[in-house]
């Protein structure tokens, strides 16, 4: 896909096309592909992610390589929270294991600001995580895309 074309569904969101931003945001996250992922933000994206400061793709990728590397078998469930024109509030919560087999699950919020391309220019995450039991993890699935039958966060009461 290439770099100048527009990121459907486009702002300003509906509920619907706001809800299927969210899902492709959640799916391109699962596929744990940095390069991609990238794809989705605007050359000049601008990020909070807990109290690191990311700026342009290149951060970006650089950011999510780091990520995927230390958070293995990584399962990422996002929900739409709100919406207004070219900005959406999610929340969402994944669940991943370090490389000494301790599980976490990690709850998140963020606030998202698009141009008029579908490209995401802004990302505030706020996160807080903590260790759980292999017996209590909830996101069962291959690792990939979440399967659309697969319960969401409002399902588990997360």
């Amino acid at each position: 896909m290439s770099a100048n074309l527009p990121r459907h569904p486009l702002p300003p969101f509906t509920p619907d096309t706001a809800a299927h931003k969210v899902r492709l945001a959640e799916d391109g996250w699962n596929s744990r592909d940095p390069e991609k992922v990238a794809l989705a933000y605007s050359p000049d994206t601008r990020w909070r992610n807990r109290a690191e400061f990311v700026t342009g793709r290149d951060e970006v990728v650089a950011f999510l390589t780091r990520k995927w590397a230390s958070e293995l078998d990584y399962r990422l469930i996002k929900e739409l929270w709100a919406s207004a024109g070219d900005r959406l509030a999610v929340r969402y919560a994944y669940e991943y294991r370090n490389d000494s087999g301790q599980w976490f699950r990690a709850y998140g919020n963020e606030n998202w600001q698009f141009d008029e391309q579908g490209l995401m220019t802004h990302r505030h995450a706020s996160i807080n995580e903590h260790p759980i039991a292999q017996s209590e993890r909830k996101f069962h699935w291959p690792l990939g895309r979440r399967p659309d039958d697969h319960p969401g966060l409002s399902d588990f009461g997360f």
